[in-house]
């Protein structure tokens, strides 16, 4: 079975329950801890009392600087939101790891940010090296993952969108918070996937709910795409893309046809007025909530809780 582990300003916790146990470690970095999960594993069985987690301030359990890569539309109702019809290639984006903040460090959106968007999402973080070539089967998984997180994609839509920027939009601090629990996993953990729930609300709001069943290119595949042209390393992290829910949808098709006649500024333009019409973008003082566990509940990664707030 999977263990959670918190990373805090003191060092690393093994998570039992509503308790946690100091890690006899010296690791510093998440690729460290990955190396030393005898000492994660003698924290779990420790006959310690251990201390509340709710007294613990929990930092991302990913520590940077590492690869943040992500799935673009990896979900088919993602895909539906999007307006994609027919076969979805296979698409990646880097993501700055200077983005990677707390489960609940606040969400900065940036003076020139008008549509601020959320994106639950299942990390993989890498436990052994994915040298370029390598060709990775179901079977092969737990060799290459070593745990589970919850991130989200947080992204500047009108960044994205007018400047077709993925980089730039989704790499501003605080755009990934990751966490709160890094789910180190047992070999059979893997064949649970598909039963994992996705969720996020917005000041309790439902808005995306969906299980790993919806996803397009799995954890194994995607890994071998990947490898054709990038190398990842024990600690880098792996967004496997977001389900549907998100605030950014499609236009209608007619809208759409009629919108691509326009000159892009114009163009640009009309679909903002209409976006700015939408209640559903991020806004100072939301909150967001994302978790992600199997019915129950034996890989359960913890819950986010990230407030919203305006750059100073």
């Amino acid at each position: 079975m999977s263990t959670n582990v918190l990373r805090t300003a003191d060092g690393w916790w093994a998570v039992r329950g509503e308790r946690a146990v100091p890690v006899p470690t010296k690791a510093v970095t998440t690729a460290e801890l990955i190396a030393d999960r005898a000492a994660v594993q003698e924290a779990a069985r420790s006959d310690e009392t251990g201390t509340p987690v709710a007294g613990l301030v929990a930092l991302s359990p990913v520590t940077t600087p590492c690869r943040v890569v992500a799935q673009m539309v990896n979900y088919r109702s993602h895909a539906r939101d999007s307006g994609f019809t027919g076969d979805i290639p296979p698409a990646f984006f880097r993501k700055a790891s200077g983005s990677v903040s707390g489960p609940a460090e606040a969400v900065v959106r940036p003076p020139h940010v008008r549509f601020l968007d959320y994106e639950v999402e299942l990390g993989l973080v890498m436990g052994a090296s994915l040298p370029v070539g390598t060709v990775v089967e179901e079977r092969d998984l737990p060799s290459y993952v070593a745990g589970l997180v919850v991130t989200n994609d947080v992204s500047a839509r009108d960044v994205q969108l007018t400047k077709t920027q993925f980089y730039e939009s989704k790499s501003y601090p605080t755009f990934t918070p990751t966490g709160p629990y890094l789910a180190l996993l047992e070999p059979g953990d893997l064949d649970r996937l598909p039963d994992l729930r996705l969720r996020l609300s917005v000041n309790g709001e439902p808005r995306q709910d969906r299980t790993l069943a919806d996803m397009i290119v799995r954890p194994a595949r995607a890994l071998t795409l990947l490898a054709r042209f990038q190398t990842l390393d024990p600690g880098d992290l792996l967004l496997t893309g977001t389900p549907g829910g998100t605030a950014l949808k499609a236009p209608p098709k007619p809208v759409e046809k009629l919108g691509a006649l326009l000159p892009p500024a114009v163009k640009w333009k009309a679909f903002f007025r209409s976006q700015a019409r939408n209640p559903r973008y991020l806004r100072a003082g939301d909150l967001v909530t994302a978790t992600i566990s199997t019915p129950d509940g034996l890989i359960d990664l913890g819950e986010q809780r990230t407030p919203v707030t305006d750059a100073r």
